[in-house]
């Protein structure tokens, strides 16, 4: 191929490579350049933090990346052997200390503008006027969340919570390492077994939330995502005073079971289990439930301890959703 033509070709192959690169990022959130629109202030203190950072790091890109543009057409060898060596420039104090300093400066704006935002985004903001925090706990399990709030309410991988209110979340894990994040609604927590973290949000507008788990955390990681209701507090205390305890036993049904055995138990990932008449033997069930099960290789029916923590309402909800809605098998089983 003559000399031109693979230039040429060059050329049109990085154009089409940046070109795919620019689309990727065009379709990502918020033009791809920014996170998710922040709805919480410390989400709005992360935000303002990235972007920050991220107006430096970019002019000393477009800087660092045209100086060295310039100084390879400028200083190209133009005919000189390649054996020849260009001009040497030695010595140039000033020039030194100058790009010497210029780091320093930026590098202290960058970390006086962090331990500036810092407060904002980790100090939990007095209350009082909303009538006080609303603590709710967070339970990470493979491969779902459990949410327990201050009534005793429980939900599963749904999060409700009343608009302009302080929440503040008390992180566990029942297994394995997992981590919470609800990018509109603050940064990433990690939940880490025999350890408790917390972080807190204050929703500025009502609608739905989602995020997922940032810790891989077994074959099933996909599955194990969020959804953060944000709701007037009327809308918030008819849900946690009368609809949490209804839906309990469907809650857990498809948040937690249905995720690998369907939506009707009857098989995806995991076996069949509709006419298993283990789902109406309630002692059963639960030995299964607290312990798993095939924890040694070969894994081909390992089933995790999927409701350790559990409380015996919890196991009453369950038994009885499974009875009305999923077990086909004879009614002589349970």
């Amino acid at each position: 191929m003559p000399l031109p033509v693979r230039r040429k070709t060059l050329v049109l192959v990085l154009a089409l490579g940046a070109a795919l690169a620019f689309v990727a990022v065009a379709y990502a959130g918020n033009a791809g350049f920014a996170p998710a629109t922040p709805h919480s202030p410390n989400a709005v203190g992360i935000n303002n933090t990235y972007k920050w950072i991220a107006i430096y790091t970019g002019a000393i890109f477009v800087v660092v990346e045209g100086a060295l543009l310039w100084f390879v057409i400028r200083y190209r060898r133009r005919g000189r052997p390649r054996s020849a060596e260009g001009p040497q420039i030695h010595a140039h104090t000033r020039l030194e200390l100058i790009w010497t300093v210029i780091p320093v400066l930026i590098l202290a704006a960058i970390l006086g503008f962090v331990f500036y935002e810092l407060p904002g985004i980790k100090n939990i903001p007095s209350a009082s006027a909303q009538g006080g925090q609303l603590r709710i706990r967070i339970d990470a399990h493979q491969f779902y969340w459990q949410f327990t709030y201050p009534t005793g309410a429980v939900s599963f991988d749904e999060l409700h919570v009343p608009i302009h209110r302080v929440v503040k979340l008390d992180i566990y894990s029942r297994d394995v390492a997992h981590s919470w994040w609800i990018p509109e609604l603050g940064g990433k927590f990690d939940a880490i077994p025999g350890r408790h973290n917390q972080t807190w949000f204050k929703a500025d507008q009502a609608g739905t939330y989602r995020g997922r788990c940032g810790e891989f955390c077994g074959v099933f990681h996909a599955e194990m995502a969020a959804r953060v209701f944000v709701e007037s507090p009327a809308a918030y205390r008819a849900w946690v005073s009368t609809k949490a305890a209804a839906e309990l036993g469907q809650n857990e049904w498809v948040e937690n079971c249905a995720k690998c055995h369907g939506p009707q138990g009857q098989g995806d990932y995991g076996p069949n289990i509709t006419t298993n008449g283990l789902l109406v033997q309630p002692q059963g069930l639960r030995t299964l439930l607290l312990t798993g099960q095939n924890r040694i290789k070969p894994t081909s029916s390992y089933m995790p301890p999927v409701a350790r923590g559990w409380s015996d309402k919890q196991f009453a909800a369950l038994d009885m959703y499974l009875r009305r809605n999923i077990y086909k098998g004879s009614s002589s089983g349970g």
